[in-house]
């Protein structure tokens, strides 16, 4: 019984380790990205190829979902059942829900699968082709050829996205309104206006920076040390998508409690 407890508190110890392990490893690439963002030189033509990428071949999705999200809201809050002045609150609902939570939560959760899973799979590659250690044969840094134009390219491009999802998400609720259930379309639209909030717009995009630096760095860590050939490419991939929607969900719950 004792020799059982002695190697249960030696896995419970070396699994805390390693832990510990991977969580300043995953610092230290935190600290080295963000040095590299602020200092020369740039790769302007990786970084404006990487916006093109992330951001406008990423709008029609953004734009999708935003519509059915706007929509969504609609049909929840107008057949949960009757509302007194559902021409005032429906528009509140909308606006303020998708503007502050849904849009840049969603929009950032459908990214960690489109982007996020793309650039840990393209860096992962690179590493197992030994394309990176060949850059740093090249003499140059591959933080600031690859890591540093996906950050900065994601930061730039989340809060656009997120702003498009906005935008959007309301004109789908708007529509949801107008033509299922007969809303006034000049009165949905003056309520909205009244009720759009530059405080809650603000943290919207604050979570949406936060949420892009979040999955590029993420995405780029686990693509960076990927190992074990074409199966750690699929490891780093899922590690990617699981480790970046947890920390997002953080990264809202603490961003809401600051700006609450």
């Amino acid at each position: 019984m004792g020799f059982l407890d002695i190697d249960s508190i030696r896995i419970i110890g070396r699994c805390f380790i390693n832990f510990l392990l991977r969580l300043g490893s995953a610092f230290i690439f935190f600290i080295q990205s963000l040095y590299h963002c602020f200092v020369p030189p740039y790769y302007l033509s990786n970084v404006a190829r990487q916006i093109i990428e992330i951001g406008f071949l990423s709008l029609p999705i953004v734009g999708l979902t935003g519509v059915f999200i706007g929509a969504v809201i609609v049909l929840q809050s107008s057949l949960s059942g009757p509302l007194i002045n559902q021409e005032q609150i429906i528009p509140k609902l909308v606006t303020v829900t998708i503007i502050k939570e849904l849009g840049p939560v969603l929009i950032s959760l459908i990214m960690v699968g489109k982007v996020g899973s793309s650039i840990a799979a393209e860096i992962g590659t690179m590493r197992i082709t030994e394309q990176i250690d060949a850059l740093t044969t090249l003499n140059i840094n591959p933080f600031k050829y690859l890591i540093v134009p996906r950050v900065l390219a994601s930061i730039i491009v989340f809060p656009i996205l997120t702003v498009c999802a906005d935008l959007i998400g309301m004109f789908g609720g708007c529509i949801t309104a107008v033509f299922e259930f007969h809303h006034n379309f000049n009165i949905y639209i003056k309520y909205t206006a009244q009720l759009f909030n530059m405080y809650d717009f603000t943290t919207g995009l604050v979570k949406a920076t936060a949420f892009g630096a979040v999955i590029s760095v993420s995405s780029c860590y686990y693509g960076y040390y990927c190992r074990e050939g074409a199966r750690g490419v699929g490891i780093a991939t899922t590690s990617t998508v699981v480790s970046s929607s947890i920390l997002i969900i953080l990264a809202n719950y603490m961003i809401t409690l600051v700006y609450a």
